[in-house]
């Protein structure tokens, strides 16, 4: 039996061990808590689906297929076009600064790990997250659709994280929402893909409040 070195490498590349931070952001999410919004598990899952199915689902994951593509076929001014349209799809400065520290800080160690195309991508302030993930699937050979259900899943761990630290849930109640909520990702990963690109765009207008919330929130564990 040979092991699938792309299925490893993508692996590495979700892995909440991955030093870009992501851990540092909960996107609107200890607002929410702070607010009495989110309480519990059961509304915890309602936030997470609501931000899956109205948000990434409709935004991040298929600009993400797109940059794949381009980066597929070196289309330089195709990556630009798209990340920045993820950017435009940004509704508070708190997020938008999340994509590209974030974006940035994986341009960094993607230089480190050997792929020189990052380079320029440390301190451009157009960079997202999406830019530089796609960049490192190609290159590994990850496929498309298996890329975009691992950042989905990238983005939902983490939040599950930020959520056991803040409402607070216990690890278990964390890990039954993560096994509640993963068995939507591939079902979002195939509506993403059919998606047109008069189709893409979605609004979660309490992400947006939270997030702008947060911005002036007095005592705060996240930066966004």
């Amino acid at each position: 039996m040979v092991t699938n070195l792309s299925l490893l490498r993508l692996l590495q590349l979700v892995s909440p061990s991955l030093p870009i931070g992501m851990y540092s952001y909960s996107q609107g999410l200890e607002t929410a808590v702070h607010d009495g919004w989110v309480t519990n598990a059961e509304q915890t899952g309602d936030w997470l689906r609501g931000l899956l199915h109205n948000g990434l689902g409709k935004v991040d994951a298929p600009l993400l297929a797109r940059l794949y593509d381009a980066w597929q076929t070196n289309d330089i001014e195709a990556v630009t076009h798209w990340g920045q349209t993820l950017t435009a799809y940004r509704e508070t400065a708190e997020l938008r600064a999340e994509d590209r520290q974030t974006g940035q800080a994986l341009a960094r160690l993607l230089v480190k790990l050997e792929m020189p195309e990052a380079q320029i991508w440390q301190k451009r302030p157009d960079a997202t997250l999406a830019t530089l993930f796609a960049l490192a699937a190609t290159r590994w050979q990850i496929d498309k659709a298996d890329a975009i259900a691992g950042y989905l899943w990238g983005w939902l761990e983490n939040q599950v994280l930020g959520a056991i630290k803040l409402v607070p849930l216990g690890q278990v109640a964390g890990q039954q929402l993560l096994q509640g909520l993963a068995a939507e990702l591939p079902g979002l990963v195939e509506s993403a893909s059919q998606l047109k690109d008069d189709e893409i765009g979605g609004s979660c207008f309490g992400l947006a409040l939270a997030s702008s919330r947060h911005e002036m929130q007095y005592s705060r564990l996240f930066r966004s």
